[in-house]
């Protein structure tokens, strides 16, 4: 598979990663879009003995966290917008959809981003290490804060977060 071929290959992924963490089709589309341009651009320093996925989800996650910074303000996805499946959903289901991309929503970004390469892209502990550049240790314990506060809010039991401001 030659090089045009790999990256295509990985833009599923990369849209489905993007949605999750930006919540809006379109802000996902341009973050996509963002990605494969920086990928294009930087190509020459993909290291080829490693794997291309956790070096693009690496773009992409730094363009996300500079685009945070630009803009502190955070988007949330009116139902209409939020990811449809295959199949008719029961009225139940759709709702407990609902409430876990509500209880997503409320997870940190660094909790939120870890959770989501493990369990939705099913990226090693390892490559997430990678892609986020922190120490695997911080991901494994990222990781087990994020299911943690995820299961006490889906079970009605969370506080809120609370963010410290200094004086």
């Amino acid at each position: 598979m030659n090089s045009r071929d790999a990256i295509v290959a990985e833009i599923p992924r990369l849209r489905r990663y993007a949605r999750a963490l930006t919540g809006r089709v379109d802000a996902a589309d341009d973050l996509v879009q963002e990605t494969l341009q920086r990928a294009l651009e930087k190509w020459r320093l993909w290291q080829r003995s490693r794997d291309l996925r956790p070096w693009l989800f690496s773009i992409m996650h730094n363009l996300h966290v500079d685009g945070r910074r630009r803009d502190s303000r955070i988007d949330f996805c009116a139902d209409e917008d939020l990811p449809t499946a295959e199949q008719r959903a029961s009225q139940q289901d759709a709702l407990e959809l609902r409430d876990l991309e509500r209880a997503l929503a409320l997870l940190p970004p660094d909790q939120r981003e870890v959770l989501l390469l493990v369990g939705l892209e099913e990226l090693s502990y390892a490559e997430v290490a990678r892609a986020l550049n922190i120490p695997q240790g911080t991901v494994m314990s990222r990781l087990s804060r994020a299911r943690q506060r995820l299961k006490a809010v889906l079970a009605g039991e969370a506080a809120p977060i609370l963010k410290v401001v200094s004086t």
